[in-house]
Order: structure tokens, then C-alpha cells, then sequence
């Protein structure tokens, strides 16, 4: 993405105050992955504490100088020093229209406040999971897929995220592809990770949605796996409210029971997805 120093010509021209964020956080890192997508890094709280796959509200101010916030997954894992995000991007969106925009030494609001379902807690002890996702609902499970506890308690850990388009899955294979250089995770999940990443428009090497994947059983059968049970098998959902009313209902058909922080079962469902519109 092209980038445009506007200094040159206002060189000369008094500074102007920007307004002051409640919470706010600094911006260190913004990639832009395609014309829809970005991800970002902002400074963490020192006095913020999350569990992996938990979600806080960020934002910045509106038009009329008040905030305005959404809720996003927390890509990062708990133990990373810097707190990252991932974003689609939305033309018309009251808040994305305006963060997609911002550069490394901006400021964000970051309200330190985290909470969510797709956590370790909301889960059964079983013998695999699986990390299913659409789109940007694939920030939590940056977290997850880095935290060492997922590797401890699980087997095998299976990554279902589908795209429309190949450039789309950049983001979750190119992170997926540096865990076994990582020295904290790397030995870890060595044999554990089986990564299947679909898309839904442009030809790939596996192609199809989450749901028809694992309604057809194509996932297992290529991924040497037996059919989802409910004595071995946990599931965490991600996606659009349409994605996650699906895949619960194909999980239940599996026998699998929703669970929450509160009463821990076979699979949890993200209620908080930030998606279109946004």
C-alpha cells in the first residue's frame, strides 16, 4: 500500500492537537493484507490481564468527539508483550471506515476489559479440538494457536478457517507457518497442528465451507481423523452469527453440548464476532 508523507508541503503549518482518547494505546505495527483486511498492533496495558481467545472493546471517537467501540478478539497470546488485532475492512462502516486508516504512532481506545467464551476454561478435558473459523474469525485462534496451555491439554489441534479467496488466508498461514520456528511453542506443537484452510470462490487445494466439510466428513477423511464424538472431541466457533448458528447445529448433531466459562462442555460459540457492517 502506497504511503504519502504529507509533511512536505505543511512543513510550515502550526501543529494540531489531536483530542484525547480515554484508554488510549499507541499503534506499533499496521499490515494491510488486501484490500479488505489488515491487522494491527497497539501498545498493552501493564495492568491488563486476559486469558488466550478473549475479546476487549476497542474504538476511537466519533464525529462528535465520543467514543466509538466495537468488540475485538485479542490476536495476540496472553503472555506477548504488545496486544494485536485483525480487521476486515468496511467502505460505509461507522468504525472501520476510520481504523483502517490509522498509522504506527496513533492512538486507539482500549477499554481493559476482557472477556469471552472461546477460552480453555469453557471446555471439557478431551482428547482433540478444533479451531473453526470464517473470515476475520480467525483472531482468536491467533491467540489460541500460540498459547502453550492449547498444546498441553489437546492431542491434536485442528485449524478450519475458510476464505473466499487465497490472498485472504494469508493472515492464518503465514502465522500458522511460524510455529514451529517459535521458541516458546515450536517443540510444543510439533505433530499436534493440522492446519486446513478452504476457500469458497477461487480455486485452492481444498475448497468448500467449514460446514459442508464437516457435514460431509471430507475434513476427517483427509485429515486421517475419526468422525467428531463427544468423548474425544472439543470445538471452539468463530464467524459470522449466520457461520455460528450453523456450526452449532451440525456440532450438536455430532453429539457435542455448548458449553460456557460457567458450565464447561464439548464446544463454545464467540457471540461477539466483530463482522460486515462494523
Amino acid at each position: 500500500m502506497t504511503e504519502v508523507n504529507l509533511m512536505t508541503e505543511a512543513s510550515a503549518a502550526p501543529a494540531v492537537t489531536k483530542p484525547h482518547l480515554p484508554d488510549a494505546q499507541t499503534v506499533t505495527q499496521v499490515r494491510h493484507w488486501t484490500d479488505r483486511l489488515f491487522s494491527f498492533r497497539v501498545t498493552r496495558p501493564q495492568s491488563l490481564r486476559f486469558r488466550s481467545g478473549e475479546f476487549v472493546m476497542i474504538g476511537l471517537l466519533n464525529e462528535h468527539g465520543k467514543p466509538l467501540l466495537r468488540a475485538y478478539s485479542i490476536a495476540s497470546p496472553a503472555w506477548d508483550e504488545e496486544l494485536e488485532f485483525y480487521s476486515i475492512k468496511v467502505p460505509d462502516g461507522p468504525l472501520t471506515s476510520k481504523l483502517q486508516h490509522i498509522q504506527v504512532g496513533d492512538e486507539i481506545i482500549l477499554r481493559p476489559k476482557p472477556v469471552g467464551t472461546l477460552v480453555h476454561d469453557a471446555l471439557l478435558p478431551g482428547k482433540r479440538i478444533y479451531f473453526l473459523s470464517t473470515g476475520t474469525g480467525f483472531a482468536p485462534f491467533a491467540s489460541l494457536l500460540r498459547e502453550p496451555e492449547t498444546y498441553e491439554k489437546y492431542e491434536e489441534v485442528i485449524m478450519m478457517h475458510t476464505c473466499r479467496e487465497v490472498a485472504e488466508l494469508d493472515y492464518g498461514r503465514q502465522l500458522v507457518e511460524s510455529l514451529q520456528d517459535d521458541p516458546l511453542i515450536g517443540e510444543m506443537m510439533a505433530g499436534k497442528l493440522k492446519y486446513y484452510p478452504t476457500t469458497t470462490r477461487e480455486p485452492f487445494h481444498h475448497m468448500g465451507r467449514v460446514t459442508d466439510n464437516l457435514s460431509s466428513g471430507k475434513v476427517f477423511a483427509d485429515l486421517g481423523l475419526p468422525k467428531m464424538n463427544p468423548e474425544e472431541d472439543r470445538a471452539m466457533v468463530c464467524g459470522s452469527l449466520a457461520f455460528n448458528v450453523d456450526v452449532k447445529a451440525i456440532l450438536e448433531g455430532f453429539g457435542l453440548v455448548e458449553g460456557a466459562n460457567s458450565d464447561p462442555r464439548q464446544f463454545v460459540v464467540e457471540k461477539a464476532f466483530v463482522g460486515d457492517g462494523i
